[in-house]
């Protein structure tokens, strides 16, 4: 009898899961399953305690439903990626495994970690998918065959691509012969903390109709909601992509099911673009790994002399610099584990380009608190706001945190919300609640701002304009 073995990894979902599918295609195979927890590689990469909470929930959903269809959930806790290929090494032999499953991963750790162990294992059959994309990294080039390094046109020939025919989604494996007990709770050894269960659905059945949902009530009006922190106008589905709890062919799917028109740029076609951001940097790390190793897209940029100051990068870190929206945006962020698309720009800008801090300590502050986090699309958004990577903003665009919260919250009350030291000061004041308070003498249990917007635009010029120089 042929065994395969099935090797999760962040693809944590029962449906249109590819090395899952392949796997149980067989009915005479025995099809076994395992995840390899790695604390010590986790804090090497910043884990947030909420994402590992999410994950071992969603870990021990997946069990249950692989139990019910038959198929043993193996879990093993090792140190690190050199643990992990020699513990798939020792199971493949006490199993007598004939064939591996797994879904590849992008990042330089993990592919050289797999391109490793496919040579180590012997007499057993390595079958590697793209499954944590639409279109696999390599099928949507330039006419030279090169990585597109811009991302409108990457993003023409990407639904060009799509137009030609669409990825399919594969259906849950059917309940195999084998009868399971019910299996015991998995917990591994990683610093967890409670996450919002009502906002980020904690089961693949949840995830898939707020999925559903979204698609149906949302997806259409995203254009004009997503920019707005005080209106549900987004999707919230970036925590259950980052684990694999959906696909993103799930999201196409479901997507064109409910805004046809999406792909022609009609309702739809917004938040389709978010997709394909998420594609962009996915392939963009596969053919240039460097974005895994905290290098910037653009080089010059590594010249840029960074000030190195504990105190205001902690006030940023506390939501304590002075800004309303960056001070909202960071509690909401050390309080849920999640902040807003629009803010996650704002605060990084304010960050690199009026305190000129390095953006890899924003980077990974952001790793070790977001539910979502994921590499790709964290190096991407950063790299973007720094104007270090490709097809980033300007160096010299420059938010105005002040006017970026009058434009996006504009009565406050976003900010209300995650200030409540600031609920009675009046909406025309709420974005320079120190200029009122100078006013009216009143004292406000709120800091002034640590730095001069306008000093610093002009100091953060000067330092990217010397750096080009070098």
């Amino acid at each position: 009898m042929t065994t395969h073995l099935v090797w999760f990894r962040a693809d944590l979902r029962l449906h249109d899961n590819i090395a899952l599918a392949a796997a149980c295609r067989s009915q005479n195979a025995r099809v076994l399953a395992v995840f390899i927890a790695t604390p010590d590689q986790w804090r090497q990469h910043d884990m947030a305690p909420r994402q590992a909470s999410y994950l071992r929930a969603h870990l021990n959903g997946l069990q249950q439903g692989l139990a019910e269809r038959g198929i043993p959930l193996i879990y093993e806790e090792v140190s690190d990626f050199a643990a992990q290929s020699a513990k798939v090494q020792q199971l493949c032999e006490q199993h007598a495994v004939t064939h591996l499953f797994y879904n590849y991963q992008y990042e330089f750790n993990e592919q050289q970690r797999d391109r490793q162990l496919e040579k180590t294992l012997d007499g057993v059959v390595c079958q590697g998918f793209d499954d944590s994309v639409m279109l696999p990294p390599g099928s949507v080039m330039t006419g030279n065959h090169e990585m597109y390094k811009v991302f409108t046109p990457f993003k023409n020939a990407f639904v060009k691509r799509l137009k030609e025919g669409l990825p399919e989604c594969v259906a849950a494996p059917a309940a195999r012969e084998q009868k399971l007990p019910p299996p015991a709770e998995i917990d591994f050894n990683y610093p967890q903390q409670d996450f919002d269960a009502e906002r980020f659905p904690a089961s693949e059945k949840a995830a898939i109709a707020q999925l559903r949902h979204f698609c149906q009530h949302g997806a259409g009006e995203y254009e004009a909601r997503r920019d707005f922190p005080s209106i549900d106008g987004t999707s919230r589905l970036s925590a259950c992509l980052a684990l694999g709890v959906l696909s993103p062919r799930q999201c196409l799917h479901r997507l064109l099911a409910e805004q046809p028109r999406a792909l022609d740029g009609g309702e739809g076609a917004v938040w389709l673009n978010e997709l394909i951001w998420r594609e962009f940097y996915r392939h963009l790390m596969t053919y240039h790994p460097d974005l895994c190793k905290h290098r910037p897209f653009i080089r010059w940029t590594d010249n840029v002399q960074w000030q190195h100051d504990e105190v205001l990068l902690q006030a940023w870190r506390d939501g304590k610099t002075g800004y309303p929206i960056v001070d909202a945006a960071m509690r909401q962020l050390n309080e849920t584990g999640w902040m807003h698309n629009r803010l996650r720009m704002i605060v990084a800008s304010f960050l690199v380009k009026d305190l000129l801090i390095d953006w890899r300590a924003g980077e990974r502050y952001f790793m070790a608190q977001l539910i979502d986090g994921d590499l790709a699309a964290n190096n991407g958004g950063w790299q973007w706001a720094a104007s270090t990577g490709t097809d980033a903003a300007p160096y010299f665009r420059i938010f105005n945190p002040t006017t970026q919260g009058q434009r996006f919250d504009d009565k406050g009350e976003f900010i209300r919300q995650w200030l409540p030291s600031l609920r009675d000061v009046p909406i025309k004041s709420v974005h320079e609640p120190w200029v009122w308070a100078d006013k009216t003498g009143v004292k406000l249990d709120y800091p002034r701002p640590i730095v001069d917007h306008k000093q610093a635009r002009v100091a953060t010029l000067a330092a990217y304009e010397a750096a080009r120089k070098v």
